[in-house]
């Protein structure tokens, strides 16, 4: 007598990747730390007008994201 076992499938399709919350705050977490270094960086000007509205954006962008459902 043999058993099988059904494993339950899920309902609603996948979701693409821009929407998955997991790789996208992953995502976000790296431009934080990128608009960091470019702050904390000595060499180039540039990178340095530019580390804030890097790093801004890096966390709407987290803030949004931790929005979506799992």
């Amino acid at each position: 007598m043999t058993h099988l076992i059904e494993t339950p499938h899920s309902t609603h399709p996948k979701r693409p990747f821009f929407l998955r919350r997991g790789p996208m705050e992953n995502i976000a977490t790296v431009i934080i730390a990128l608009g960091f270094l470019m702050l904390f960086q000595p060499f180039l000007l540039v990178l340095y007008t530019y580390s804030l509205a890097v790093l801004l954006a890096g966390t709407i962008m987290f803030i949004i994201v931790s929005k979506f459902s799992e």
